[in-house]
């Protein structure tokens, strides 16, 4: 049986595309940058917020426009990332049965760091033992890095990653640990299978399901 479930954040326990897509258009506008829709934001999320912005403002802006572009997305996305987040349905309540179970349950994320911690800290508290972001000197995923960092941190002997994109498949792969993959998040079940995912988890009673049985 599992001892630690290590998860994914965005797009896997909360729901933050509006605040992200909120975020990276007031950075956008700042430059005079064309607008990026919904749709557009949910195919760049999932690589960390530096990509993000990369692949939202034009192909041809310079080096230094593109770290003041990131550097505003932060400030902004720090003042309003409440706004719009909120757990997943089922989400709260099934850390609860992992916990009461003695299932340790972590965070991994690629977002930065500081976001990471304070969105657990706000939405989980005591509820997820560990939780990490992008920092620097640090491989983000899919290198496996933060994954096992978390592991030998919190002494989890037989783990499973959870997450919703080929990222997340990628790293668990990397890191030699199961993957579930969930497709309520920004990546369907078609692409997800396409991406290799061998469990998919389309609500939260059936990640527990996978969880219990894997």
């Amino acid at each position: 049986m599992i001892d630690t479930v290590i998860f994914d954040l965005d797009g896997t326990l909360l729901y933050t595309l509006e605040n992200l897509h909120l975020s990276t258009n007031y950075a956008l506008d700042k430059y005079g940058f064309k607008q990026r829709t919904l749709k557009e934001i949910r195919s760049f999320v999932g690589n960390g917020v530096e990509l993000l912005i990369k692949r939202a403002v034009p192909d041809d802006t310079d080096e230094i426009t593109t770290a003041k572009c990131l550097a505003d997305f932060k400030e902004h996305y720090a003042a309003t990332m409440y706004d719009k987040t909120r757990p997943y349905d089922g989400i709260v309540e099934m850390i609860d049965k992992l916990n009461a179970d003695n299932i340790k349950c972590a965070v991994v994320s690629n977002k930065f760091d500081a976001a990471v911690k304070e969105l657990c800290e706000r939405y989980f508290g005591k509820r997820i033992l560990y939780a990490v972001g992008e920092r620097d000197g640090i491989r983000k995923k899919p290198a496996p890095d933060s994954v096992l960092e978390v592991i030998r941190q919190i002494g989890g002997k037989n783990c499973v990653y959870v997450g919703d994109s080929e990222v997340d498949i990628q790293t668990a792969q990397n890191a030699g640990i199961p993957c579930i993959s969930v497709s309520w998040g920004y990546k369907d079940t078609d692409y997800l299978q396409m991406q290799g995912a061998e469990l998919i988890a389309g609500d939260v009673a059936s990640l527990l399901n996978c969880l219990y049985k894997i």
